[in-house]
């Protein structure tokens, strides 16, 4: 089942490398053509999203045998679905080491070492299949992040369509993130005589350094989306000028571009 798997894995890398290389050849929006790479770049990422992410949610509703059992219990699609999500963390890490520099880019970076490192435990392996699906449920608020970011490159902040993009993020981030993320944890504290003690760790380190990141993450939108974005009261006898609303509006996005640098 390795060698398989593996194949899979290389076949979802090409496959999103040359998605990378097909939206070049295609018009950039006016709103982002000063950022073309990360438009494109969050393109991809938004098509990985929606497909492992739905894939995951489906092959659980269809087959919770996967949750119950999540060492051995898994139908041989979901090893498909696991083998393309790490084909595409893959194909992304060259993507961003080719158009940004590393220190650009270490934070992602590591982030897609620690989820690489454990999706690949289950393709070696053919075991914790499961557990891999559930952690592909994150995907969900993935993909409202990237949708939000792409409204972000448009320029499109603020505006209703943003305002409900972002409540959709605060939303999954805490169904389809934190809760995975919390019963993930769980799991392998109360099966950990069961894992060996490697994969303990490792399990362990990448349910830290995503939980760390998805807390820090959503903090940032509550802040810069929410808390900030809310109307001051007017104050008396003052007349906003030209001067003045310009700079609000850059403070604005400047604030938003500060979250534009945490990805998943």
């Amino acid at each position: 089942m390795a060698p398989w798997g593996l194949l899979v894995t290389g076949a979802s890398f090409a496959a999103f490398r040359g998605l990378h290389w097909a939206l070049q050849l295609l018009p950039t929006p006016g709103s982002a053509a000063q950022d073309r790479w990360k438009w494109r770049n969050i393109c991809v990422s938004l098509v990985h999203s929606l497909l492992t992410g739905v894939g995951a949610l489906l092959g659980l509703s269809l087959y919770p045998q996967m949750a119950a059992d999540p060492i051995h219990g898994h139908p041989p699609w979901a090893l498909v679905l696991v083998a393309v999500s790490v084909g595409y963390f893959l194909a992304d890490g060259v993507d961003m080491l080719r158009n940004q520099t590393l220190g650009q880019a270490w934070e992602l970076l590591c982030h897609h070492f620690v989820v690489v490192s454990c999706l690949s435990t289950a393709i070696l392996s053919s075991h914790y299949v499961g557990l891999s699906v559930v952690s592909l449920l994150l995907e969900l608020n993935s993909a409202c992040l990237h949708l939000r970011k792409l409204l972000l490159l448009s320029h499109q902040a603020p505006s209703l369509t943003f305002s409900m993009a972002t409540w959709a993020t605060l939303a999954t981030l805490a169904i389809f993130r934190l809760v995975p993320l919390a019963w993930m944890s769980l799991w392998l504290i109360q099966q950990q005589h069961q894992v060996p003690p490697p994969l303990v760790i490792l399990g362990g380190t990448g349910l830290v350094t995503v939980g760390a990141i998805s807390i820090t993450l959503g903090v940032r939108i509550l802040v810069s989306d929410v808390l900030r974005s809310r109307p001051h009261p007017p104050i008396p006898e003052h007349k906003e000028s030209r001067g003045t609303r310009r700079c609000c509006e850059g403070e604005l996005v400047s604030r938003d571009d500060s979250t534009l640098s945490l990805k998943d």
